[in-house]
């Protein structure tokens, strides 16, 4: 920047330089111009006092040579201003006008232009063609007809470039092309010299093709046409993009007239994509769909064709309103189909390489451009399918037995499991049912677990035949996939290739021997597994699970039951058919209560019969005994009954109050466990 700043300062310098140089010659000769027009003037001085009043010479015809020699005497002046004024021009400024070189000095130039003055336009102007010569015309300018010292400004620079742009404006509305230097480049485009003027060349306007390296444009001319123009600024756009669009659209328009389905034409390589070619035909583009570039795959164009490559290519279809013109390659040579031998057919073993995988299986190319697919289903005897990638390999060599071909719809199955024998043909000899054997789990479901016994021989295991004793939500709370596992064949069913496998079935069934410990009424000792919404499930001795109901769930002190919790249990129903116990913790102590209370009954009526008993005996005694034994004993009964009295009042109050105790602590519980974990 600072470099830049320099050179403008010292190019500036050398401006002012210059001109104070010309200014010098210019005062010379205004100096020795000024001198010869006084002697002019002095010499019209004296021809007007000799001219006569009603003369009236022919100014054509007036002999200048012999006036100034004395020969001719004329005593009219108005007539000779007149006859004067009429050899000076009054050229009008900022207008092209001709001018007559008559001297050139060592920086200038001289001009006549008609004018009572002579013009001076610098040698520098006349550097791009050369100093002119003595009488030769040229165009200049007027910029000013007087500057300060009263001398004509002229400019044959300028004049030029007036020229050139009436020149740029009259091409711009003729739409003509015209030719341009390129100078430099700068960003965005390039700098043209155009006639003499400096037109703007945006990158986008040079070619209808990318552009790699605009220094390749430097120092180059070539043709343009003026697209746009600001007379304010008087800026130039310019475009060589515009030309080549316009002959493109010239021969588009031909050959679209020449257009024809079936027709065979040459063309180049444009653009290669993923999806297909793009062809020049001379000025209009074609696309090869990739599936038309080969009978054979084409994973990507690039890898059979390049840029700039000349083929030849059959026309398929032309659409006129969209102007999209379908190409192809393979439509040239005949059809591969054509050229499969006739001993291929079904259960022929073919090789062949596989050219593409999908979700649903694998393509496999057995000749050139002849593809057959290998359906998933079709790899394995297995029926528990994998992915196809877990079969074959992209471009593997691979071995297919033909399944079906149909040669009018080109199509064709192939398969890869029919290589092996098919391990269903013999399951009765090798799988029997009652037979056991370990499985590899496979996979899970609700409702239970797929396992595999070899290849192509998988099985299910139920869910209710997992264990005798647990009930599972799901298989994944008994085993993982990827686990072996001991199994026993339960059936067999070779139409649609299905095992139903157990695995509890290894054991014998504990429920006979259930039967006579879990009698309905029995008391067990059990812990709590899991609490849910309709009640508990409960383990029992010896590995079974029984089921609790909710109302069978409480307890005597109100609190409530816990997962892991030991408790007794009473059996109220065992269904040995279901696999299925009830139990009860609340009857059991219910049942207690209801013990507690028929002996408190039995109890107070023994109280009762005592108390008659004694009674019967005193009413013997009062008959016997005098007044005042009879109130003795009396007052002893009343004594007595009333001791019997207060003991029962105190033990109802104290066991009131042993209930009161246990309902406050039964209240206090729940809040100082609820807030426990707050502190």
């Amino acid at each position: 920047m600072e470099g830049g700043t320099c050179l403008m300062a010292e190019r500036q310098k050398r401006n002012h330089k210059d001109r104070d140089s010309r200014n010098s010659q210019e005062s010379n000769y205004e100096s020795n111009f000024s001198t010869e027009v006084e002697t002019m003037e002095m010499r019209r001085n004296s021809l007007n006092e000799e001219i006569s009043v009603n003369a009236s010479p022919d100014t054509d015809s007036f002999n200048w040579d012999e006036y100034e020699n004395g020969g001719i005497a004329v005593s009219n002046k108005s007539e000779m201003d007149v006859l004067y004024s009429a050899t000076i021009k009054n050229p009008e400024e900022k207008v092209v006008i001709m001018g007559t070189v008559v001297a050139i000095t060592d920086k200038d130039v001289v001009l006549d232009i008609g004018f009572k003055s002579d013009g001076l336009v610098s040698i520098a102007e006349f550097k791009y063609r050369g100093i002119p010569e003595i009488g030769e015309e040229v165009e200049i300018i007027v910029e000013s007809k007087e500057d300060k010292n009263g001398q004509i400004l002229i400019s044959h620079k300028k004049a030029q470039a007036e020229k050139s742009w009436n020149e740029v404006v009259k091409a711009l509305e003729e739409d003509r092309i015209v030719q341009g230097y390129i100078k430099d480049r700068t960003k965005g485009g390039m700098i043209v010299d155009l006639m003499g003027l400096e037109a703007f060349l945006p990158g986008s306007q040079l070619d209808i093709k990318p552009i790699k390296d605009y220094d390749d444009y430097v120092g180059k001319t070539m043709d343009l046409k003026i697209v746009k123009i600001n007379p304010i600024f008087r800026n130039i756009v310019v475009s060589h993009k515009a030309i080549i669009e316009n002959d493109l659209e010239l021969q588009k328009v031909e050959i679209l007239g020449k257009l024809e389905k079936g027709q065979v034409l040459e063309g180049v390589i444009k653009n290669l994509t993923s999806f297909g070619v793009f062809v020049d035909l001379g000025g209009v583009d074609g696309l090869i769909h990739i599936t038309d570039i080969s009978w054979g795959r084409v994973n990507h164009p690039e890898e059979v064709l390049e840029v700039g490559q000349k083929i030849n290519i059959v026309v398929l279809d032309y659409d006129e309103e969209k102007k999209r013109i379908s190409l192809g390659m393979k439509q040239l040579t005949p059809h591969p189909w054509d050229t499969i031998p006739e001993d291929v057919v079904e259960g022929s073993k073919l090789k062949g390489k596989v050219v593409n995988i999908e979700d649903y299986g694998a393509f496999i190319e057995i000749f050139p451009g002849v593809e057959g697919l290998v359906h998933v289903s079709e790899m394995s005897w297995s029926t528990h399918l994998k992915s196809p990638q877990e079969y074959v390999k992209l471009n593997d060599e691979v071995d297919a037995v033909v399944l079906s071909i149909d040669r009018e719809e080109r199509k064709l199955s192939l398969g890869l499991k029919q290589l092996h024998s098919d391990p269903w043909a013999n399951i009765d000899n090798k799988y029997d049912v009652g037979t056991k054997h370990n499985a590899v789990v496979r996979s899970m479901t609700n409702f239970g677990l797929f396992v595999e016994l070899e290849e192509g021989i998988d099985g299910l295991v139920h869910i209710s035949d997992l264990s005798w004793t647990k009930k599972f939500s799901h298989p994944a709370e008994f085993t993982k996939v990827g686990e072996k596992l001991d199994i026993v064949v339960l059936d067999i069913d070779k139409e649609t290739r299905r095992l139903s496998l157990g695995h509890k079935q290894l054991e014998e069934d504990p429920w006979e021997t259930f039967e006579s410990i879990f009698l309905e009424g029995s008391i067990h000792q059990g812990v709590i597994h899991s609490l849910e919404e309709k009640g508990a499930v409960i383990g029992l001795p010896y590995g079974v699970e029984a089921f609790a109901p909710k109302k069978h769930m409480s307890k005597a002190d109100k609190s409530k039951a816990k997962v892991d919790e030991t408790l007794d249990f009473k059996v109220i129903e065992f269904d040995k058919a279901n696999k299925k116990i009830i139990v009860s913790h609340t009857d059991i102590w219910k049942e207690e209560e209801r013990k507690n209370k028929e002996k408190e009954e039995v109890e107070n009526r023994e109280k009762v019969e005592r108390t008659k008993k004694d009674l019967k005996k005193v009413k013997d005694k009062v008959e016997k005994s005098t007044l005042a034994d009879e109130l003795d004993i009396l007052a002893q009964l009343k004594s007595k009954m009333e001791e019997e009295d207060k003991v029962k009042q105190q033990e109802a109050m104290a066991k009131m109050d042993a209930k009161s105790t246990k309902e406050d602590e039964d209240e206090t519980a729940p809040e100082s466990s609820e807030e426990a974990p707050a502190e």
